[in-house]
């Protein structure tokens, strides 16, 4: 059996991530981890700068990711964005017009796209207006069209010509991208598409919608595109005849020299089309001629600019988050390797779905005295009382002012540290065994700096006043000098993961990050 997954489902799945993403029981989460992805140790490389390894897709590498969180940050509403391929107009292409066949085996002409939303169809002009090509000049004679002349820039309902060259394109405008989505999802390779189309009560877009349906304006068609010229009719200009098939009203004007069919001009559109013919009957005098062949263009939905997100095949989804110095969650003196998006994690010690606007993933450690600095990426140490066996970590942050101390732990501490997988070895029974840090007089040690600090085990809170002049918001909430995460560490749906050259964070530097869902 031959089936095939279409357009209309990836277009389906692309809106319902960006509904189930403004569904407010449900929390979305950009994230950013694992700060020493060159340190020996499970999932990571010494050559990972350079050749970032391919993410794993299976539960084990979605704990480990879980693991190496660093901090998240909230999707909201307005930070999701359907998309489209960008396809700018200039001056000298030639562009495809829309039709509804385009498929293997009848693929475009100009660029031999086997489907509509491959070929280019659309543009946006310099001032960010998108619009559809409803004739670009060609024919049965000349089927890759025109080169385009004069840059659409009307925002008229119904479809135009652009200027005054007679390049044979008419244009139906669709919308203009708004400034603040230039600002905050501009991108070379995107064109970001209006949020709720189908829906919002903005005027222009109503008055768009509503020029394009068929049901309010009665005006679908809007292009008869001659595929054969035929011989043998009736001659005479502006002869209009009856567009027939499975809807009604459709009319259009068809001019006939020397018998052959030269130009077509639809004057009603009709409604309710899937398909359609043009009833030549009228004028077909000359039995022995050879026959036309008009394509009546069949538009989507209800008529062009009725539901964008099909007529342009919308099957991607930008989601943007800034990262910024702005909270203590997000420390500026660590690094990433690791972006990922995540649903529905837990808030710490509960089964409740976290819904804070951000969230530390790391776990911290307030010193009250140390000695020697501790480095980003090494791994810390602490003998737990009673000489049960060791805390291990690798620091993620630490702040000299502050004297707090933030850390991962991952299974790359406890694994077989030369084969670094599930293999015995000596001292297995405690070093195996992930003990969590713990306030208490032993110190903890950095394995590569050589640094010692003792616990501040009576401090207690979210902020501090190391100065006695300022007062320092730590983000997160310190019991005995302790805090941790807070989130269940590997809670929630792992739905996206990239591995990345490790980008080192700066007070003086901001983060935007944009993550391309395709569907």
């Amino acid at each position: 059996m031959s089936a095939i997954v279409t357009d209309q489902f990836r277009i389906l799945n692309s809106g319902n991530f960006v509904e189930s993403v403004e569904n407010t029981s449900n929390s979305y989460y950009i994230t950013v981890g694992l700060p020493n992805p060159t340190i020996t140790g499970y999932g990571r490389t010494s050559d990972w700068n350079t050749s970032p390894p391919a993410p794993l897709d299976n539960q084990t590498n979605s704990a480990h990711v879980g693991d190496v969180v660093l901090f998240g940050k909230k999707i909201s509403s307005a930070n999701v964005k359907r998309i489209v391929r960008r396809v700018n107009w200039v001056a000298g292409n030639r562009y495809e017009m829309y039709r509804d066949d385009y498929s293997i085996k009848s693929p475009s002409a100009l660029s031999n796209a086997a489907r509509l939303f491959d070929a280019n169809y659309y543009v946006m002009n310099s001032d960010f207006r998108v619009y559809i090509c409803i004739e670009n000049g060609s024919n049965g004679t000349n089927p890759k069209g025109n080169i385009s002349e004069d840059e659409p820039t009307f925002t008229d309902l119904e479809p135009t010509k652009a200027g005054t060259s007679g390049d044979g394109y008419v244009w139906k405008y669709l919308f203009t991208v708004s400034p603040s989505d230039i600002i905050k999802f501009d991108s070379t390779d995107y064109i970001t598409l209006p949020s709720n189309w189908t829906t919002t009560s903005d005027t222009q877009i109503q008055a768009i919608r509503e020029s394009a349906n068929s049901q309010v304006n009665l005006n679908q068609i809007k292009t008869v595109y001659i595929d054969k010229s035929g011989d043998g009719y009736a001659s005479g200009l502006s002869q209009e005849m009856s567009i027939i098939g499975d809807g009604t009203g459709g009319k259009v004007r068809i001019d006939v020299e020397s018998g052959k069919i030269t130009n077509t001009v639809v004057t009603a559109g009709g409604k309710d089309y899937s398909y359609a013919l043009v009833d030549l009957g009228p004028i077909n005098s000359d039995t022995t001629g050879s026959s036309a062949k008009l394509v009546p263009i069949i538009p989507p939905a209800r008529g062009h600019g009725d539901d964008i997100y099909l007529e342009l095949g919308s099957d991607k989804v930008l989601v943007y988050a800034r990262f910024d110095d702005s909270t203590k969650d997000f420390p500026v003196d660590t690094s990433f390797a690791q972006v990922s998006i995540i649903k529905n994690p837990t808030a710490v010690g509960t089964n409740d779905i976290f819904a804070g606007s951000t969230f530390s993933g790391l776990n911290s450690i307030k010193f009250s005295d140390i000695t020697g600095t501790p480095k980003i990426g090494e791994k810390i140490e602490q003998t737990l009382a009673d000489n049960v066996g060791k805390a291990y970590g690798y620091v993620a942050s630490y702040d000299d002012e502050t004297k707090v101390l933030k850390y991962i732990q991952d299974r790359s501490l406890y694994f077989n540290q030369t084969t670094l997988d599930h293999q015995d070895y000596v001292g297995i029974s405690t070093n195996g065994r992930n003990y969590a840090f713990e306030s208490s007089a032993n110190e903890i040690t950095g394995q590569s700096s050589g640094f010692s600090g003792s616990v501040s085990i009576g401090f207690s809170g979210i902020t501090m006043n190391p100065t006695g002049s300022k007062l320092i918001n730590l983000g997160v909430n310190f019991t005995d000098g302790m805090a941790v995460s807070e989130i269940n560490k590997g809670s929630g749906q792992l739905i996206y993961l990239d591995n990345r050259p490790s980008i080192a964070r700066n007070l003086r530097q901001k983060e935007d990050i944009k993550i391309i869902l395709e569907f």
